[in-house]
């Protein structure tokens, strides 16, 4: 089968297109033909050795969508059951035609559902639904501060946000300010023009998925006894600068029940999929270049089949 994989750690240029050996699934396991694959940003870090995985070739990429083309013992999935999810903590290798997969963490895709949109709401979805609701707990009339609203993570804890009752503030820059408000949150910050540590206080709850000089800065808009979640300053959250708030990492453990859920707001219409750019996966080296940028909106996909 056809892959994407590298032999060493690096930049865009140790990226690898081609022949690998085809995956057999284990008990417990599914092969899954990849119709799908999605972007992001935990892959380029891989590629860079930010993780620190030693064994070589190493294959890349987290969530993606496909059919069911072999089982393995004791797994309640058929042969042609269209399916979508994420791998296992520790596991890569979505940028391929094929992979092996525990069949307990991925769920059948519904058919109004195609893979590509799939592909893009599985991981975000996954770390949207663990953040807002299992980490920061948010809840009917709080309000919440977004960081970063136009990535695929934090355009979907928006109307995760907004189905659940919150008030949302979400910051962006110039360039996708009309993106973001059709998403529905309450304010939009300009982070180009506008300081959000001047124009938000007193939140109940803060979402950083950014990074940066701005996690230390969005400690200053909680109000006391806040709590803020972190999925952009690497394996901990920051150390708060105030002792009266709470800074959380959330734990995204992959579970059926979580890729169900990501099935089921869609299917209600609370979940729109985001913008998506599709490639090749011949294509990966521009499509992680576009991804290190960070200056893109919704989701970046590879079309596999």
């Amino acid at each position: 089968m056809k892959a994407v994989y590298i032999e060493k750690f690096g930049g865009p240029e140790v990226l690898k297109y081609g022949d690998v050996p085809d995956p057999v699934a284990k008990a417990g396991e599914v092969v899954v033909d990849v119709h799908a694959a999605s972007v992001n940003g935990a892959d380029w870090k891989v590629r860079a050795g930010d993780y620190k995985q030693s064994t070589f070739p190493l294959g890349l990429g987290r969530d993606f969508s496909g059919v069911v083309s072999a089982v393995g013992a004791g797994t309640d999935l058929k042969v042609g059951d269209p399916v979508f999810g994420v791998l296992d903590v520790g596991q890569e290798g979505a940028y391929a035609e094929k992979l092996a997969i525990k069949a307990a963490i991925i769920a059948k895709k519904p058919d109004a559902l195609s893979h590509v949109d799939a592909a893009a709401l599985a991981l975000t979805g996954l770390t949207a639904l663990v953040a807002v609701e299992d980490t920061l707990k948010l809840q009917r009339g709080e309000t919440i501060l977004i960081q970063g609203g136009a990535g695929g993570v934090a355009s979907f804890a928006i109307q995760l946000a907004k189905h659940i009752g919150a008030r949302v503030i979400t910051t962006t820059s110039s360039a996708n300010l009309d993106y973001v408000r059709g998403l529905g949150p309450d304010q939009v910050i300009d982070y180009k023009t506008q300081d959000f540590t001047k124009l938000v206080k007193d939140v109940d709850a803060v979402f950083e998925t950014v990074g940066g000089d701005v996690a230390m800065q969005s400690f200053s808009v909680l109000k006391p006894g806040g709590r803020a979640a972190f999925i952009a300053s690497g394996a901990k959250a920051p150390t708060p600068p105030r002792g009266d708030v709470t800074a959380l990492r959330p734990a995204v453990n992959r579970t059926r029940r979580h890729m169900e859920r990501v099935a089921d707001l869609y299917q209600q219409g609370v979940i729109r999929v985001p913008e998506i750019k599709l490639y090749r996966l011949s294509q990966v080296a521009d499509a992680q270049r576009v991804s290190e940028g960070r200056h893109f909106r919704g989701k970046l996909v590879f079309q596999v089949r």
